[in-house]
């Protein structure tokens, strides 16, 4: 896709459809933060750990209003609070997320096993003080759409040699299959790099049974990235 809104801070959109669309802002970037705007059951715009940019708003405005905008990791605050206040929506925050509400320079409501009422469920992909690490995952079971901050992703570094879906490098030793072994989504959007649209069922199951056996692989990539 072409970038948007500037050559140097604009974004380059991904994993559109017709319930929703990606960006990576500032694609030079070499993490790829990835942020979404998913369309609710509720005729609702939920924004997804977003990174703004601009003319953002051009891209959002062609699938409805905001609704809210979501923090699915600790770590990924990024610019909610920003693109809550000027779309006049709270920042919506799982109940057992902690550390993060009080962070945040916009309104805040909390939300337990469903978002609103999106129609997307809600469930813990991770809660841990060693390392910190507090994810939530999204889960749309009419529509296939799997939402997973940061746990799984596509960039180079996550990924071994011949994934397209790779699991986070600290969680490789134990990845997360009580958390995302259950689903066989059509779609995966991710925190990180564009999201998986075909066999996207498969290669969550080939992410997680191969995270173990494929980690020399993987780390020995991100080193030879780090490198050169």
């Amino acid at each position: 896709m072409p970038m948007k809104g500037g050559d140097t801070d604009g974004y380059r959109e991904i994993d559109r459809w017709e319930r929703g669309v990606g960006w990576i802002a500032h694609p030079g970037e070499t993490m790829q933060r990835a942020s979404h705007a998913l369309l609710g059951d509720d005729g609702g715009l939920w924004v997804v750990d977003p990174v703004d940019a601009p003319d953002l708003d051009a891209l959002l405005s062609e699938f409805g209003d905001v609704a809210g905008v979501v923090v699915g990791l600790d770590r990924h605050k990024r610019d909610a609070a920003a693109l809550a206040k000027r779309h006049d929506v709270s920042v919506y925050v799982p109940q057992w997320m902690t550390g993060v509400a009080a962070e945040l320079d916009a309104p805040v409501e909390r939300f337990g096993s469903e978002l609103a009422d999106s129609g997307y469920e809600a469930f813990r992909i991770r809660d841990s003080d060693l390392p910190p690490w507090q994810e939530v995952g999204l889960y749309h079971p009419d529509e296939g759409t799997l939402v997973v901050p940061e746990a799984v992703g596509t960039v180079s570094y996550f990924c071994a040699p011949g994934e397209r879906l790779g699991v986070h490098p600290m969680l490789r030793p134990v990845p997360p299959r009580r958390a995302l072994s259950g689903y066989d989504p059509e779609r995966i959007l991710v925190g990180h790099g564009a999201g998986v649209s075909t066999e996207a069922g498969a290669a969550l199951r080939d992410a997680l049974d191969n995270a173990r056996s494929n980690l020399p692989g993987a780390y020995g990539r991100a080193l030879r990235e780090l490198l050169s």
